[in-house]
């Protein structure tokens, strides 16, 4: 008889391992399924991670993928893994809510191009998970839904904006969640709740989409996984990279192979080590977490030298610069919405007060201006490549703080200062959205807990085009640092027993 110790064991396995399993048929796709949606429905109400479960097209998906298996048909790389994906990404015939009170009966017609790669891999999807407005914000929150807590600490923010996606891994409510990241959307909540998440080089995962195939040619958003392993991560990758005929701005398959990358050898690397990443105030408990990481990684033997970016622009004039620049876009996408029945702008009284601030901002911006940006965009790139003339990686924190407490508003935003330096409440505090300006490739990994047992990133960041040195060195460090043991729902279940 399965007991509910069983079926928590088996939703906190690698998406690895339950791959290989349900090729093996030691288990079957539609025992797996059901021990998430099982777990959804306790855990769900507590974490807030999911905005629509999908449990019966999960289990009819399930009896297609045991099928499959029994009858021997060939079986894709995630067969039966079960999977989430980010509320603001369509699955054809399933509401996209953005998770915004304005976007009400959005149901796609067409799968975005991701979710079609991971449903041709066998991937089962459970549902659709939370995120701030259009994702405008490193929190997850939002006047529709309300806020996602991190597993670690119920009424602390998941982080944003792949907050749910990134909850639901970690609290064993998915095996993969698929998240976008337009200024560290994936790497914050994977921060933040203690999960693996990966933002590709820009290009390396393609993003299609109309009716405006370069709206996010900055670049600035990229599509990337969340997993509670390297190797998951890295596996998902695999299936989501790789060109696509209607994304102009795709990179053509370099040969990459992300799962080898992510057994952990590779040659020496020369690793740089930038505590602030130019000059981003950390909080304390953040600063100590990261400093004992590093010396982890130093004590294996890998030389890892400390570096200033001196030349990197402010973080101030950094955050603005992505305010206006992800406001641009988001005013592109209201018209483009106005042209097809939904005018964001006629509901403003619906909308988030800072999203709003976004789209009506955008006119005091004149074209030159925006085109001018790109000098800072430019400078923050030199600093960057000045470091990697030298150097393979460069470890920083992902976030300069810790979880925040949620609000009870349904507007959760960062702090306003840190060590009594101002920061911008929505991104400020973010030591992710520099890298989404210059395309290079990051992770982060769980670097370990404050006093206060709230989870702290660790972002690897490499050369662009160089995804796999980032997947190695990110997997020496899980062999170097195990966490995979530590998530709260395997604690609770090991203390129960």
């Amino acid at each position: 008889m399965t007991t509910s110790d069983d079926t928590t064991q088996l939703c906190f396995l690698p998406a690895t391992e339950l791959a290989a399993r349900i090729r093996r048929r030691d288990i079957s796709p539609i025992e797996v399924v059901d021990a998430y949606l099982s777990r959804i429905e306790a855990r769900n109400p507590v974490i807030n991670a999911y905005t629509l479960v999908l449990a019966e097209q999960a289990r009819e998906a399930a009896r297609a993928a045991e099928k499959a298996v029994m009858t021997g048909q060939p079986l894709g790389a995630l067969h039966g893994v079960p999977v989430a994906i980010k509320d603001l990404d369509d699955v054809a015939g399933i509401e996209t809510s953005m998770g915004s009170r304005a976007v009400q009966g959005r149901v796609p017609t067409k799968s975005a191009a991701v979710v079609e790669r991971m449903l041709g891999a066998g991937a089962i999807i459970l549902g659709k998970t939370n995120t701030p407005e259009f994702g405008h914000k490193g929190i997850t929150d939002n006047l529709r839904f309300g806020p996602t807590s991190t597993p670690w600490k119920i009424g602390y923010n998941a982080g944003g904006s792949s907050g749910g996606s990134a909850a639901a891994v970690a609290d064993g409510m998915a095996a993969l969640a698929q998240g976008t990241d337009g200024g560290g959307s994936v790497r914050i909540p994977a921060a933040f709740s203690g999960t693996v998440g990966f933002k590709a080089s820009f290009g390396r995962i393609p993003s299609v989409t109309r009716p405006d195939a370069f709206l996010w040619g900055h670049p600035l958003v990229h599509i990337g996984p969340l997993a509670r392993t390297v190797m998951d991560a890295a596996l998902m990758t695999q299936v989501m990279a790789g060109p696509h005929s209607r994304d102009p701005l795709s990179l053509p398959d370099d040969g990459t192979d992300y799962v080898l990358a992510a057994r952990g050898a590779s040659r020496p690397l020369r690793v740089a080590y930038s505590p602030r990443l130019g000059n981003f105030p950390v909080d304390p408990r953040v600063a100590d977490v990261i400093r004992k990481a590093v010396s982890t990684i130093s004590a294996q033997g890998i030389a890892v030298d400390e570096v200033e970016l001196s030349t990197m622009p402010d973080h101030n004039e950094l955050a603005a610069l992505w305010v206006r620049t992800i406001s641009i876009h988001y005013a592109a996408i209201a018209v483009h919405w106005k042209k097809e029945g939904t005018d964001l702008l006629s509901n403003a009284d619906q909308l988030t007060p800072q999203f709003r601030q976004m789209l009506e901002s955008v006119g005091s911006v004149s074209a030159v201006e925006h085109a001018l940006d790109d000098l800072l965009r430019s400078q923050t790139f030199d600093s960057l490549q000045t470091v990697f003339d030298d150097y393979d990686l460069i470890l920083s924190p992902t976030l300069a703080i810790p979880p925040v407490r949620n609000a009870s508003d349904g507007n959760t935003i960062g702090p306003v200062q840190i060590n009594g330096e101002p920061v911008d409440p929505l991104i400020g505090w973010c030591m992710t959205y520099p890298l989404n300006f210059t395309g290079h490739p990051a992770i982060s990994v769980p670097a370990g807990l404050t006093p206060e047992g709230l989870p702290v990133g660790l972002q690897i960041i490499g050369r662009r085009h160089a995804d796999a040195s980032v997947l190695s060195m990110a997997a020496q460090f899980e062999q170097m640092q195990p966490w995979f043991q530590s998530y709260p729902g395997l604690i609770s279940t090991a203390r129960a027993a």
